[in-house]
């Protein structure tokens, strides 16, 4: 579901644009808007509203992804149906992929008055931004005009996006959990007879690479993955995996580490230092911003974060049979409780209305059902209940980001997708076990010329390193090394000292 992670966003910017933000902070600092009268008065007993006491208000909004030619058109008759709702109208304004996070910098740091935008903890990042003042906070606005997100969220999304007890972005209601996945094509698992049963650990997969290496031509690639591609760690990352600082999964003491000198680690490169001088990986794999492996089908296995019935809609987008095999049981971090939300910019001039229309996003059927997939008997067909069938002008004018939208149990289903996808989806949250940070949020500011510092030594080994490509025998000391001169050790013991007392609060 999610499109390919997006690297973290460059700390570098958040510093410079932190004086402006905090700025931003300090003009309401509170915990919530009470409301103006009109707003107040418009909600009924039972949460509905009445719109015939508010009056009109236009809603600006940001959303991630590319712009979507029949988007005027949707617009439109969203509008229609939000006047009618909340006497509100919406500007929706898209921004592509990889400019959304310095556009919405720039776009921020302007003080441009708009109302809503996506965050999260990989895109125009959720934690800086909050806590430097970009975001309303909402817990007052959730209590008065949010009542039904509240009531269909899982409460643990909510909890772990707290800063300082204060909640600045409303979560998308999807999967709560992260678990890496071996994804396979299955095309050579037939071919090969390649058994991938007892396949968890990056060794594992070595006889399978081998075969596929020596059998099929060079231009079908083993391990299909990119520059980003990171070997499973078993860490609860403080900074994001970009930044090799973390606490055990299973840790007894609660203390973050330095990840370089972890055995675990070093075992990892080196594997993967032999899988690129065998040639299971691309040799210009460091520098590779992407691979098109599922267009061409010329793979075998790469690694994505998985999802209930992922399977299915890898196939259905692929157009052949995709498998997969799990690294890890699923696991709830801070990270994947903030992978997709929506804030309330600190300049809305109607952060209430704003909020009723997140509401709406994550109670009203019909309306989240239209913002993502258009025009009934336009972009989509009705089939029996839950299902639709996409029309042409879905594929070819608007083709929404489902997972950025807010309440995914709301949306339809196409066909060959299991009609208990969403049972599926609290069935895998229940299941998942809770990472030991989760719930903390690092506040960099007092170490932020290290985390500046260590974030650029970050960019210079992380994947060179990662990939094989350079020996970690050479290179790992290097990297350990530059990473300490550039302040690692303070930036863990500031971790530190602020987990403590967060866990000691939080007990």
């Amino acid at each position: 579901m999610f499109k390919k992670k997006l690297s973290l966003l460059s700390l570098s910017l958040i510093m410079v644009l932190s004086v402006f933000l905090a700025a931003c902070g300090s003009k309401d600092s509170g915990t919530g808007a009470a409301g103006t009268s009109s707003e107040g008065a418009a909600v009924q007993s039972d949460g509905t509203v009445d719109s015939s006491k508010l009056e009109p208000v236009k809603l600006k909004m940001f959303m991630i992804g590319p712009n979507q030619k029949d988007l005027p058109l949707v617009q439109e008759e969203i509008n229609k149906y939000l006047t009618e709702k909340i006497n509100a109208t919406l500007e929706l304004s898209m921004i592509d992929w990889g400019d959304y996070s310095q556009r919405m910098q720039v776009i921020t740091s302007s003080g441009e008055n708009y109302d809503i935008a996506f965050t999260s903890s990989w895109a125009f990042d959720y934690l800086p931004n909050a806590a430097k003042g970009a975001f309303k906070p909402l817990n007052e606005l959730l209590e008065q005009y949010g009542q039904g997100i509240i009531d269909v969220l899982d409460p643990r999304f909510l909890e772990g996006t707290k800063v300082n007890g204060v909640n600045y972005g409303i979560p998308a209601n999807k999967e709560l959990a992260q678990q890496f996945v071996w994804r396979f094509n299955k095309k050579y698992l037939d071919k090969y007879n390649l058994d991938i049963s007892n396949v968890t650990t990056l060794e594992d997969l070595e006889p399978l690479l081998k075969t596929i290496k020596e059998n099929e031509p060079a231009d079908v690639t083993p391990l299909a993955v990119a520059k980003g591609f990171k070997p499973y760690m078993p860490f609860d990352f403080v900074l994001g995996d970009e930044i090799p600082i973390g606490m055990y999964i299973d840790t007894k003491d609660f203390k973050f580490v330095n990840i370089l000198e972890s055995p675990e680690l070093k075992s990892a490169l080196d594997t993967m230092r032999k899988y690129y001088k065998a040639g299971y990986v691309r040799e210009d794999i460091a520098t590779l911003d992407g691979i098109d492996n599922m267009k061409t089908g010329k793979w075998l296995v790469d690694r994505e974060i998985t999802q209930p019935y992922a399977e299915l809609g890898w196939s259905r987008s692929a157009g052949y049979d995709i498998v997969t095999r799990p690294m890890q049981d699923p696991i709830i971090y801070t990270g994947s409780a903030a992978g997709s939300m929506m804030a309330i910019s600190s300049y809305s001039k109607n952060p209430e209305r704003a909020m009723m229309f997140l509401n709406l996003l994550n109670t009203d059927e019909k309306l989240r059902n239209m913002i993502q997939y258009g025009i009934e008997d336009t972009h989509y067909t009705k089939l029996d209940a839950p299902y639709i069938e996409d029309l042409p002008a879905m594929k070819d004018n608007y083709s929404m980001p489902g997972f950025a939208l807010g309440n995914m149990y709301l949306t339809y289903l196409h066909e060959g997708e299991p009609a208990d996808k969403w049972e599926a989806f609290d069935e895998f949250n229940s299941s998942a076990t809770t990472a030991p940070t989760f719930g903390f949020n690092f506040d960099t500011s007092p170490v932020k010329t290290e985390v500046a510092a260590i974030s650029n030594v970050s960019k210079e080994f992380i994947s060179a390193l990662y990939t094989g490509s350079v020996d970690a025998a050479v290179y790992l000391p290097k990297a350990q090394q530059k990473f300490k001169d550039a302040g690692m050790d303070r930036v863990i013991a500031e971790a530190q000292k602020q987990f403590d007392e967060w866990k000691a609060n939080n007990q």
